[in-house]
């Protein structure tokens, strides 16, 4: 990190892991063509788990290639009379692996809809017994997080 003085420490970027609205996941394939797309995600220990669809560029990129960096972005607060932005970002670097087991795929979205959709957990049993064999869920393996915070 060039800026030293807005390095922070793990701690500081898993917590804005947790709390951000969506994150932007970066991919690229082997042929080195650059991919991005924000994904909705929960953490759980050192794995970040996101759901999507069963086929797609996505998938088809982190299976050629399962190094993947994920950009989290906290608070931000524009300063207008200072022509900046303050904001808190963690960088993610890891490997993408496809979850494949029933019950860990149940474990990861009622992490992500009890986050994301704590209101709607009424009918979560529900929705899994008509979504699961549609839906994919990824985990991401974390291998180095680092957090910015610029105030």
């Amino acid at each position: 990190m060039r800026r030293k003085d807005r390095e922070m420490d793990r701690a500081f970027a898993l917590d804005v892991a947790d709390k951000c609205e969506y994150a932007v996941l970066a991919m690229a394939a082997v042929t080195g063509e650059p991919y991005c797309v924000p994904v909705t995600i929960a953490r759980d220990g050192e794995k970040i788990y996101f759901h999507c669809a069963k086929a797609g560029t996505k998938i088809d990129m982190m299976r050629e290639n399962p190094r993947v960096c994920m950009t989290c972005i906290g608070d931000t607060q524009r300063v207008a009379e200072e022509f900046t932005t303050k904001f808190e970002s963690a960088v993610i670097r890891g490997r993408a692996s496809e979850v494949t087991d029933d019950e860990t795929k149940i474990h990861a979205l009622r992490l992500i809809c009890e986050r994301h959709a704590a209101a709607g957990m009424d009918g979560f049993d529900d929705a899994i017994r008509r979504s699961l064999g549609r839906t994919a869920i990824w985990q991401i393996d974390i291998e180095e997080i680092t957090g910015k915070c610029k105030k």
